[in-house]
């Protein structure tokens, strides 16, 4: 039997907490966008946690590019803005821990010298302007990253177990749960210190922002319930009921939809943003009551979600969102775990952790083109802007 990187599974399993967010670098500024003439080619980049590589997948003919060698077990990627670099977070390999990010010049697929952070870091985020990285390690430390010079800032200590974080769409504060605490610790980038520790529920794990900075969600997997924040105050909100077991989130780009997928109860909750309601849950997966974990990513113009659960191992369930149901079920690889798309929307990549490969899937006709063969356990997957 095969062994694998280190998974980051729900609190509710006693295991560890939360789900693996994918982490996502903040959105590009208009102004360091490309000239659409001179614009360089679109890259995914696959983080393959058995193999301690990277490797690069060039979107327009779905051709794998060489292996990037990295730290061990590479376990989540962010890209600056600009998308000129790509930060890979090393949470280690089993019984090796990771204590660096590798970062990766896209130009060149050259990675650079590593960077020494806390132990086990699981996810990372990006200030708008690309200035600086936050690495975040599962005991509680955010370390801040100056990416002019890749050196590092005074380690931020935030709580006991995290394993997500979210930034709003200012860069101005990162928000960070805790699940021995229950609490979410908010972060001011300015001077890079702590505010108030926020109380919500049971084992606080995932955790997203709505596209207007407005309200953080929270996702509470030992209470099967979601916590808004509002941002402007970091006060709670009434907590919204959700499927059992919940382990992921993502919003909509419009705002108006937050879909959060619940393992145990193997659904997908709809919560409307403008009133906290949430709608019918959708059934996408058999139930897994000993845990696991899902993932979820929507395009761009927010018309379709797609969501894996480990409980289904095989199948990428489509959502549309103006109806809220799903549709077939899209089969892939044995494993399918991290999800990405396009900028443009016309394509989804699902990574299958136990086939070694990477899927595209047309988003126009839900149909999954010729698997694309990448390093061992393929953990995460980014795309530059």
């Amino acid at each position: 039997m095969r062994t694998r990187a280190l998974r980051i599974m729900p609190v509710a399993t006693g295991l560890a907490a939360g789900t693996l967010l994918t982490t996502l670098a903040a959105a590009s500024p208009a102004s360091q966008a490309a000239p659409a003439a001179h614009r360089p080619p679109v890259i995914a980049y696959v983080a393959n946690g058995a193999a301690g590589t990277v490797t690069p997948i060039r979107t327009a003919t779905n051709t794998a590019g060489r292996p990037i060698r990295v730290g061990p077990g590479p376990h989540a990627i962010a890209i600056t803005p600009n998308g000129k670099t790509a930060y890979v977070a090393n949470i280690g390999y089993y019984p090796r821990i990771g204590h660096t990010v590798t970062p990766i010049r896209t130009a060149t697929g050259a990675p650079g010298k590593p960077i020494y952070v806390a132990p086990n870091p699981v996810a990372i985020v990006i200030t708008p302007s690309g200035k600086t990285a936050y690495v975040l390690s599962i005991g509680g430390t955010v370390t801040p990253i100056q990416t002019a010079t890749n050196t590092v800032g005074t380690p931020i200590k935030v709580g006991g177990y995290t394993i997500s974080m979210a930034m709003t769409p200012d860069g101005k504060t990162v928000y960070v749960p805790d699940a021995n605490s229950d609490t979410v610790t908010p972060i001011s980038t300015g001077t890079n210190t702590t505010g108030t520790p926020i109380t919500v529920g049971f084992s606080p794990g995932a955790i997203a922002i709505t596209p207007n900075g407005q309200t953080a969600y929270v996702v509470n997997n030992g209470s099967s319930t979601v916590t808004p924040i509002s941002v402007a105050t970091n006060t709670p909100g009434k907590p919204i009921r959700v499927g059992s077991g919940p382990t992921a989130i993502a919003i909509t780009p419009n705002g108006k939809t937050a879909y959060v997928a619940s393992i145990f109860a193997g659904t997908v909750t709809p919560i409307r943003t403008a009133t906290n309601k949430a709608g019918p849950a959708i059934a996408v997966s058999r139930r897994a009551p000993g845990g696991g974990e899902a993932h979820i990513a929507i395009t761009p113009d927010s018309s379709q979600v797609f969501v894996t659960f480990s409980s289904s191992p095989r199948l990428v369930v489509p959502i549309r969102t103006a109806t809220n149901r799903a549709r077939k079920p899209v089969r892939v690889g044995r494993g399918a775990w991290a999800l990405a798309i396009t900028p443009n929307g016309k394509t989804a990549y699902v990574s299958s952790v136990a086939a070694d490969t990477v899927t595209p899937i047309s988003t126009a006709t839900d149909r999954a083109g010729k698997p694309i063969k990448v390093g061992r356990d393929p953990d995460a997957i980014a795309i530059t802007p």
